[in-house]
């Protein structure tokens, strides 16, 4: 015989949880006071400095007042937004990289807290033995600490198990990949099965993704793979990248394009210096088709990385191989492309701030033509004082900018980019 639950339509039901929660609004500060120390208690986790820990309570104080408001008015959960605290914690914990299941966990905890508190409140404003009250909360109780103990057990064996998979899946993903990239006989529907439908007949971008490891931390390979992702979609890929982990902090990517040969840089930039710390950087190839395309692309993203990596100088998070091609080349010997710069500029490949001030105008001058009013205008300065920086770089260089001129532009680009690491001493 089935059990009706026709009783929840009573219209006590809903002046009780309206009654109930209007008391308990009332000593809003203790009741998240106690939620939050339940939490902590329960989940070490979350146990951090002072910062994160007020953050904690605004985050209990604004979920335990929208629920409160949601009882006493008979609310519809469906339209409630999430706390702005709430969301804020959420983003911090991901940031000091806190697993997901400790928030998780945190609301389950907090929720049951929350109930006995209720439950407690009710009984103590109605009359009777209240042994279906007691009874009710013993359930809640004893199901909330069951549903804890097994949800953890399950979701370690879950991670764990995906974990597995994914160093499996990832190994012969690697494994295709690198076959791809070598061999000149391409069976292209069977490459395309074991990359996980990735299409090779459409243009590609290549991108190598890296952190830059200042604190001698690492990336999680799931980080590096959401950052993929974002790059995707603000490239308006209409598919997802084909990605491979290449170690612990960096991962090659190729954004599928389809039918087109651009994309707005812009938007990729915005996507790493949006990371937090702003610590992700990528280096770019062009977009190119097919399969050698595949192989072009990624060749030129390698490069660019080069460029970057051998920089000694804060450099943009993104490094395209269009603007660095000639450089790349020079990273495979720095010691001789030292030499060379130091031939080509003479005194002006000093490695101080005044000799790189005369060197980026001295750039400026011969990238705009040899324009005393353009190079002004790029760098904010007077004409004159222009004028005065190109000719004290042709006193350090002993010679004009213009005699050898393609050598100078790309001797002053490599100092661009490569700063001391081409550079003599002061």
């Amino acid at each position: 015989m089935a059990l009706t639950l026709s009783f929840l339509d009573d219209p006590r039901v809903g002046e009780q949880l309206s009654s109930t929660a209007a008391r308990m609004g009332v000593r809003l500060g203790e009741l998240t006071e106690d939620i939050q120390g339940f939490i902590l208690e329960s989940i070490p986790a979350l146990r951090d400095d002072d910062r994160v820990t007020s953050m904690l309570e605004a985050s209990v104080q604004q979920n335990v007042d929208t629920m409160l408001h949601v009882l006493r008015h008979g609310l519809e959960t469906t339209r409630i937004d999430a706390p702005a605290a709430a969301v804020e914690y959420a983003r911090r914990l991901a940031q000091r990289d806190v697993p997901p299941t400790a928030l998780i966990r945190a609301y389950r905890v907090g929720q049951t807290r929350f109930l006995r508190r209720c439950m407690e409140n009710l009984l103590q404003h109605t009359s009777g033995d209240h042994v279906e009250g007691a009874t009710t909360l013993r359930m809640v109780e004893r199901t909330s600490d069951y549903v804890d103990e097994i949800v953890e057990q399950v979701i370690a064996a879950y991670e764990q198990a995906r974990e597995e998979w994914l160093q499996h899946r990832g190994a012969v993903l690697s494994g295709w990949v690198r076959s791809l990239l070598q061999e000149r006989d391409v069976n292209v529907e069977l490459a395309e099965s074991k990359l996980g439908g990735y299409r090779l007949r459409q243009h590609h971008l290549g991108v190598v993704i890296w952190t830059a490891d200042h604190a001698g931390e690492r990336a999680p390979i799931s980080t590096l793979r959401a950052l993929a992702d974002a790059l995707a979609q603000a490239a308006g890929c209409r598919e997802r990248p084909l990605f491979v982990a290449r170690d612990e902090s960096s991962a090659w990517v190729w954004l599928p394009l389809g039918s087109r040969t651009t994309v707005a840089r812009e938007a990729l930039e915005k996507v790493l210096t949006a990371t937090p710390g702003g610590q992700a950087r990528a280096a770019l190839g062009e977009p190119a088709a097919a399969v050698e395309g595949f192989r072009r692309t990624q060749r030129q993203a390698l490069g660019a990385q080069l460029v970057a990596l051998a920089s000694t100088r804060g450099r943009p998070a993104l490094t395209p191989f269009i603007e660095v091609a000639p450089i790349a080349m020079m990273c495979a010997d720095l010691e001789a492309t030292r030499d060379w710069v130091a031939e080509t500029l003479g005194g002006l490949a000093v490695d101080d701030e005044r000799h790189s001030m005369l060197r980026e105008t001295a750039r400026v001058f011969l990238a705009s033509g040899g324009s005393y009013a353009t190079t002004a205008e790029q760098l904010t300065l007077h004409r004159n004082t222009a004028q005065y920086r190109v000719r004290k770089a042709e006193e350090l260089r002993g010679r004009p900018l213009r005699e050898g001129r393609l050598d100078v532009e790309l001797a002053l680009l490599a100092c661009h980019w490569l700063g001391r690491a081409v550079l003599r001493s002061a």
